[in-house]
């Protein structure tokens, strides 16, 4: 799905949701503001992370510099504003970085945008939490007819 004028995988008219509150947790767009708590979240949990549904079996997260993360985190946010893919990060209800969300446009037929989330190892309470809320976020307010996001098994804990 694109808009009119191929700038983003959202339609031109939809109003990109500038967040979402759940149980423990809210998600906001994450940016290069968010370096120096994103940074630690992902690079104390990299294993826990690579565990994940949706990164199992990929090299992703892979260390680089806070320096490097800041100019990643820019690219999510230069994505976002262009509607290109929508990145946001997680935050506990005492407003800890402790995750991410990415939303992305998918390139396998008749599905719109492959979803992904991690949450850090001292955080994995919140994983199928965000899960599940997400996935409910995405049926009721995005314009996807299809999405890809790694189910979830409530016995199963990354």
């Amino acid at each position: 799905m694109s808009d009119a004028d191929g700038a983003g995988f959202v339609p031109a008219e939809f109003d990109v949701p500038a967040g979402m509150a759940g149980d423990g947790f809210r998600l906001t767009p994450l940016g290069p503001e968010h370096n120096a708590a994103d940074y630690e979240a992902w690079t104390s949990s990299i294993d826990h992370v690579r565990a994940t549904p949706g990164f199992a079996g990929s090299s992703w997260p892979t260390p680089m510099t806070p320096d490097e993360n800041r100019r990643d985190l820019q690219g999510h946010r230069d994505d976002f504003d262009a509607r290109r893919g929508f990145t946001y990060t997680v935050l506990d209800a005492r407003d800890v970085v402790v995750g991410c969300l990415y939303i992305y446009p998918s390139d396998k037929p008749g599905v719109d945008a492959d979803v992904k989330s991690w949450v850090r190892a001292d955080r994995s309470d919140l994983d199928r939490p965000l899960w599940a809320a997400v996935t409910t976020w995405l049926r009721d307010t995005w314009p996807f007819t299809s999405f890809q996001y790694a189910e979830r098994d409530p016995d199963d804990a990354p």
